[in-house]
Order: structure tokens, then sequence, then C-alpha cells
């Protein structure tokens, strides 16, 4: 199976804010200053519809009967969407025309949530997530075309924009989907995201240019030749590989918080609602202003140095976070902390990975969300465990023990 690319036409009759976005793309400026925000929305939006069915699992298991072990279920199928979308979705941006693959993978997502919201059963209900996390990785397609779009001496802070949207959609996503169950109904949820979706689907139609990618000229690639190029390039690029780890790391500690938190809230002495306790990724969201300071240092050159900062905050943050039985204060500080950390490095990842090959900017993308989606797993699993165990103090050491390790591999590799 083959694809075929065919270079930029002068076309008439386009938006204006197609043709001022392509304008600044030709000449090495940076795009239109509403285009980045609006890829940071449809990022957030996106992504969020991976995390929309967390706080929904009691509604949902009452609503069909379900035991404890299919509610697992729907949490795993939309993960597992999502894994497969990274490593056959994402690398089709160095192949295909990104304002044609970004609109079509949104305007299936929206179908997708129309079916979940919808779903009579359980087994329509499983298909329709696990294709929503298929679909959602669109919001990583995103972030490698606004990397494509801007000049590299701007690059950072276009792709901080973008990231900051994607990890406050994260944080942002559960609460706003417990609050429009409440509201509404569960169902309401899924509609509501449709709607949403498929308005940006149409402004980013708009804004976009055609042929935005570094590979928009008439070529043939194999898609198999595609995907497997993906393992090619982390296989003979140590920067990825390193890169990569730390953001295994960085987002398992990033999930240990975020996912382990609910049990000691909700427990004694807080005893806090669902509501309240979503809404303490609001606290979180508030670090989202590291992206854009990230990208700033990155396009000045100090991205070891934002990395090595960023980490030593992440280790830091763990220390109000272990008070969270005696202060909620101390919770919300150190969740500020922690995604303010998260973010910076996160963002500083992505603009030194896409210079490796920028070419290969989707691939490359794709194959350290990988790394992304296995921290985040490990981080759930073990806060999940670790809780179990030993309560808050065993979650908090494991995400202390993240957070280190991060921290040493940078220092161990930072000359490389």
């Amino acid at each position: 199976m083959a694809s075929q690319c065919s270079g930029p036409t002068a076309g008439s009759g386009r938006g204006t804010g197609e043709q001022e976005t392509r304008a600044a793309a030709s000449a090495g400026a940076s795009p239109p200053a509403r285009l980045l925000p609006l890829l940071a929305l449809a990022c957030g939006s996106s992504v969020a519809t991976v995390y929309f069915a967390q706080p929904l699992l009691v509604t949902l298991g009452e609503r069909f009967a379900l035991s404890p072990g299919l509610l697992d279920a729907i949490v795993t199928v939309t993960q597992l969407g999502y894994a497969v979308g990274l490593l056959t979705l994402v690398p089709l941006g160095d192949l295909l025309d990104h304002r044609q693959l970004i609109t079509g993978q949104l305007a299936l997502l929206t179908l997708a949530l129309l079916a979940a919201g919808l779903a009579p059963g359980v087994v329509a209900l499983l298909g329709a997530l696990a294709m929503v996390g298929l679909l959602a990785v669109v919001a990583q397609t995103m972030v490698a075309a606004a990397a494509d779009l801007t000049p590299p001496a701007r690059r950072g802070r276009a792709v901080g924009t973008v990231t900051g949207g994607i990890v406050t959609g994260i944080l942002l996503a559960r609460a706003a989907a417990g609050l429009l169950a409440d509201l509404a109904g569960w169902r309401a949820v899924y509609l509501t995201a449709a709607g949403v979706t498929a308005v940006l689907a149409l402004l980013l139609r708009r804004f976009l240019p055609a042929n935005t990618t570094p590979a928009a000229r008439v070529r043939e690639v194999s898609y198999g030749r595609l995907v497997v190029s993906t393992v090619t390039l982390f296989a003979r690029h140590p920067l990825l590989r390193i890169r990569g780890a730390l953001a295994l790391l960085v987002f398992a500690a990033f999930s240990t918080l975020w996912s382990g938190m609910a049990q000691p809230l909700s427990g004694s002495p807080w005893s806090l609602s669902h509501t309240a306790i979503g809404a303490f990724g609001l606290a979180g969201a508030a670090g989202a202003v590291a992206a854009g300071v990230a990208g700033r240092w990155n396009d000045r050159g100090l991205a070891q140095r934002t990395t090595g900062v960023g980490l030593a905050l992440l280790a830091l943050s763990w220390l109000p976070i272990a008070l969270t039985g005696h202060s909620l204060w101390a919770l919300a500080i150190g969740a500020v902390l922690l995604d303010f950390a998260v973010q910076a490095v996160h963002v500083t990842n992505q603009t030194l990975i896409h210079a490796v090959r920028p070419d290969a900017g989707s691939r490359i993308i794709g194959g350290y969300m990988v790394f992304y989606s296995t921290g985040s797993s490990l981080g759930a699993l073990g806060s999940s465990l670790a809780y179990a165990t030993a309560g808050w103090p065993a979650v908090t050491a494991l995400g202390m023990a993240f957070s280190l390790a991060a921290l040493l591999l940078w220092a161990a590799t930072r000359r490389a």
C-alpha cells in the first residue's frame, strides 16, 4: 500500500486565515497569532476525551450493570486505542497533508464521541471508546504541525503553547466531565464533546494551510515502512532514547499523583466530593504557564538548564505533596510545582527531538509519546499498589523515586 502527496498548488477562493498562515510559513515567520491558541484548544479538547470516562465509572457501572472488571475495561480500551494510534496514525503526519489529516481525524473523532454518547449497551460503548482513544492522537499530529509551521528560532514557544493545551486538557477533563454529568447525565459529556470537536474541525479547516509538512512534495512511501521507520529513528539517535526515557519517568511521577490523589481526599479527614477532588485539577493546570516559559528558554538555547530546573522542581514538589493528610494547601502547592515541572520538561523534550529530524517530526513525536503513555500507565498502576500496601506515604515515596531517577538520568546523560 502506498500513499502519494502532491506539492503545494496555488488556489483561489480559500479563506483569508489559510492564506495568512501559508504566507507566514513560506516567509519564515511565525503563523498568525490566532492559529497556535486554536491548535492548543483543539489539542486539549481532543486528549481530554481519553480521560472523560474516569470520573464516570460509578455511573456507567450502575447504568450498564457492570462488574468491577468491566469497569476497568472502560479505561483500558480507551488507553489501548490511544497507544495503537500513536504508532499507526501519528506517523501519517510525515506523509499526508496536515490540514486534511487533522480535520479528517477530528471529523471521525466527532462520530466516535457521538457513538459513545448514544451507545445502547456495553459492547457498543467499549467499541466507541476504543475508537475515541485511537483518534484522540490527533493532538500529537497538531503538535508536529505547530512545529512545522514555525521557524526554528521560535519553535520552542510554538510547541510550548500547543503542549500547554494538552496537559491542561488532561487535568481539566475529569473535573469538566464530572460537573457536566452532574448537570445533564453521562451521555451529555460525550455529546457535548462531539459538538465541540466538530466546531474545532471546521475552524482548523479554515485556518490551517494545506501542504504544511516537510514531506509535502511528490513522492510515494510505503505505509508499512513509514511505521517501521519510527523504531529505526529511535534506534539510530541516542537523544531520542534519552528524552523518551525522561518522558517515561516524568509522566510516571505525574500519573502517580493524579491517579492516586482521589483516595486520600475522599477518605478521612477530608471526605471530599468527586467535584471537589476534580477541582484540584484547576490547581495543577495553573502550572500551564511553564509551557510558554520553557518554550522561550529553549528558543534561547537553554534546553539543558530548563530540563535540570524542571526535574529539580519535580523532585521538590513531593515534599508538600507528602503533607496531604495535614493540609490541602500543601497539596495544591505541590500540584502546581509538579505540573509546572512536567510541562517544562515535556516542552523541552519535544522541541529537542523535533530538531533531530524535522522531516520526520510526526514519527518522532508519535514514538516519544509511546514512552509518555508507558510512564503514565506505570505511574497509575504503581500508585494503586503503593496506596493499597502502605497508604499515601508509599505513594509519595514512589513519586519521589520516579522524579529522582529522572534527575539522575539527566545528570548522567546531559553531555550526550
